[in-house]
């Protein structure tokens, strides 16, 4: 007898579209404080902006904390997010001149299913820094910032 794998529910096509908008957050490796934050955003932004440029990967919005990074990004129907968040975390590595030890293996990913999802989301990054005592209102803080407009998810 041979097993059938049947197609995904059609439904689910409503719900993943072929390029769906990721949440990300990468931490670093025991709350390591990330050793500049200037560094890390023009690294971050370059690598952002050469993935537009190359890949056709939008990365939108984001804030830099001292031991993580929150960040929207949506590829192609090619984009396969673990390799790219790989490559990211090596470029800010090598701009900040730390070894590779400074990100904790992995990181967390949601797929963002609406509009509602991802400003929600958003007012929650944006807040980080108000929440950890770093500026008293979030538009303060520097290490923010957005590449490319995604206006919905």
């Amino acid at each position: 007898m041979t097993a059938m794998i049947k197609d995904r529910p059609h439904r689910l096509d409503l719900i993943f579209s072929t390029a769906p908008l990721f949440f990300v957050t990468l931490c670093t490796r025991n709350r390591q404080r990330i050793p500049s934050f200037g560094r890390a955003q023009t690294a971050f932004a370059n690598y952002a902006l050469r993935a537009q440029r190359q890949f056709d990967v939008a990365v939108g919005r984001y804030v830099i904390m001292p031991d993580h990074i929150h960040l929207f990004v949506r590829g192609n129907q090619n984009f396969s997010l673990s390799p790219w968040v790989g490559g990211l975390k090596r470029a800010l590595s090598v701009a900040l001149e730390t070894p590779r030890i400074l990100w904790q293996p992995g990181f967390f990913d949601h797929v963002l299913r609406s509009d509602e999802s991802y400003s929600q989301k958003w007012e929650y990054v944006r807040e980080n820094p108000v929440r950890a005592g770093l500026v008293e209102n979030s538009d303060e803080w520097p290490y923010q910032g957005e590449i490319v407009v995604i206006d919905r998810a």
